[in-house]
């Protein structure tokens, strides 16, 4: 099969990405639009009888002072991963990046490796021994997928570093993810463990009421996410980030991104967004007040949410990253212990590869990230 690479149209892409089941929030075109500090490409992978066959969405970084660039593609680029002749999909990439300044790329192959289910995750928890999900043998390994790591590192691509800590628009390796696709609703609330559960029954009983909001909404958002930033010690992305996010993604298809809130007595205690591409539906971020903790809005307002995906036929709802840590002592755990809690797998892609296309320059990236 031969394939030709060359830029494509917004348009072209767009149509690439709604012919298929699902593709990553990140690969969509609007999302260069929400990255608005990088300069932007949609890229075409063309076969032999000129049909489109992949596409990637590319952000380019430039370096501080010099015309060069980090290109990177963020939970892509969108082709078939298990193809034998994988290089041939990578190199006219390569290629292509390199005239167009680039020094180094970053992508994100969108496959799983291994997926552990919630009973071995907990049994991983309870053993005193183990302390990383690596550690727990997997419910379900990809054999085809550590093909693609081996075809990988022979054509040059390094692995990037583990988990990406240190350069912020790195991907998480390990998600949380609940599969919806054939399964009645009843089961998926079954999986939940008893204290969701509970948890979902008390929000009930207080009268905690989940509802939408819109654009006009995002600085009730804003206003409890900064408070979540606050407690947990992160710094928030400023609501310009969120109206820009809104703005692009709902203009390219207008039930790309929705906003939850979930209140109490009419005043809003959590809040939500989540992005939707195709069959995959992801909880992107979160906030909750420091109020109101005990009538449960986070569990109630995560059911609505799946519930709402269930009903659009969603096939999986991603709770998004988890860090791979078992040890109850990390700050990471509760991430893991809550997400859990909704019977669903963790998931652990392939990580970020990185090509240097000039390893100098490369290397004075390595050691400008490692010092931020």
């Amino acid at each position: 099969m031969s394939l030709t690479l060359r830029t494509i149209s917004r348009e072209q892409h767009l149509a690439y990405i709604q012919s298929l089941p699902a593709a990553s929030h990140m690969q969509v075109p609007a999302w260069a639009d929400v990255k608005a500090e990088w300069r932007s490409e949609s890229l075409g992978w063309f076969d032999a009888s000129g049909e489109l066959v992949g596409a990637g969405l590319v952000l380019y970084r430039q370096l501080p002072k010099i015309k060069r660039y980090l290109a990177y593609l963020p939970e892509g680029p969108v082709i078939n991963w298990f193809a034998p002749n994988l290089e041939e999909w990578l190199r006219p990439m390569l290629a292509h990046l390199k005239q167009q300044g680039a020094f180094s790329v970053k992508m994100g192959p969108p496959v799983i490796i291994r997926r552990w289910d919630s009973t071995a995750i907990k049994a991983g928890i309870q053993n005193p021994d183990v302390k990383r999900l690596r550690d727990v043998e997997a419910s379900h390994i990809e054999p085809r997928a550590f093909e693609v790591a081996d075809r990988l590192r022979r054509m040059g691509w390094q692995q990037g570093e583990d988990g990406g800590a240190g350069f912020g628009d790195v991907q998480p390796r390990y998600v949380f993810q609940v599969p919806l696709a054939d399964r009645p609703l009843e089961e998926i609330h079954k999986g939940f463990n008893q204290l969701w559960r509970r948890n979902i029954k008390k929000a009930e009983k207080a009268g905690v009421e989940v509802v939408q909001g819109g654009y006009e909404d995002l600085a009730e958002w804003q206003r409890l996410y900064e408070i979540t930033a606050k407690r947990d010690q992160f710094r928030p992305r400023p609501l310009s980030y969120f109206q820009r996010m809104w703005s692009a993604l709902n203009t390219e298809d207008p039930d790309r991104m929705r906003l939850y809130f979930a209140r109490h007595n009419g005043v809003n205690l959590s809040a939500a967004t989540m992005l939707i591409v195709g069959g995959h539906v992801w909880y992107s971020y979160g906030a909750s007040d420091n109020i109101g903790r005990e009538v449960r809005p986070s569990n109630a307002m995560q059911w609505r949410m799946l519930q709402d995906s269930y009903a659009a036929g969603a096939s999986v709802y991603d709770l998004r990253g988890i860090s791979d840590s078992l040890d109850e002592n990390d700050h990471l755990f509760g991430l893991i212990q809550f997400k859990v809690g909704t019977g669903g797998q963790a998931a652990e892609y392939l990580g970020e590869w990185d090509f240097p296309l000039n390893k100098l320059l490369h290397k004075a990236l390595d050691i400008y990230m490692s010092r931020r």
